[in-house]
């Protein structure tokens, strides 16, 4: 018998088997909101409900623009995975004040004040993401990110 998953392992997996629902053609990403050892919500990025994905309409701009990762979110058709698990649990009228966020890649700044402003109060990541800017506004708010190796 294999060795059992610690939580934090176990819900980083969770965050990763979502990220495999992602339609983003850059980046896959998933996230799992986690309050008392219970899924809250989880969210993964692409296209808002109901409208094209990047791969039906043909590509992803971002690309067709040459536009970094890490800049210019505008212009991406896609919700982020921490928005689009935050959304999820407001829909479902779930609060998510002192819950922990495990996300396949480090948030971006955006994602970042979202995650400060609903109260979310630990941050689990398996990959970074290049966002200082991302990492100062969280380290200001208190919050910093915790990188968990598939080893830990």
């Amino acid at each position: 018998m294999s060795e059992r998953p610690t939580w934090d392992q176990y819900f980083m997996g969770i965050a990763e088997l979502t990220a495999q629902r992602s339609t983003c053609l850059r980046r896959n990403v998933g996230a799992v909101i986690v309050q008392d050892r219970h899924v809250i919500a989880t969210g993964y990025n692409g296209a808002p409900r109901g409208m094209d994905h990047c791969a039906q309409r043909g590509g992803c701009l971002r690309e067709e623009l040459g536009i970094p990762s890490g800049e210019r979110h505008e212009l991406c058709r896609a919700l982020h995975a921490e928005q689009n698990a935050i959304i999820q649990a407001a829909a479902f009228g779930h609060g998510v004040e002192g819950a922990t966020i495990y996300v396949t890649h480090s948030p971006c700044v955006i994602c970042s004040k979202m995650i400060i402003n609903v109260g979310i109060t630990k941050i689990f990541v398996a990959e970074e993401y290049p966002d200082d800017f991302a990492t100062e506004i969280l380290g200001e708010a208190g919050l910093k990110i915790v990188a968990l190796n598939k080893d830990e």
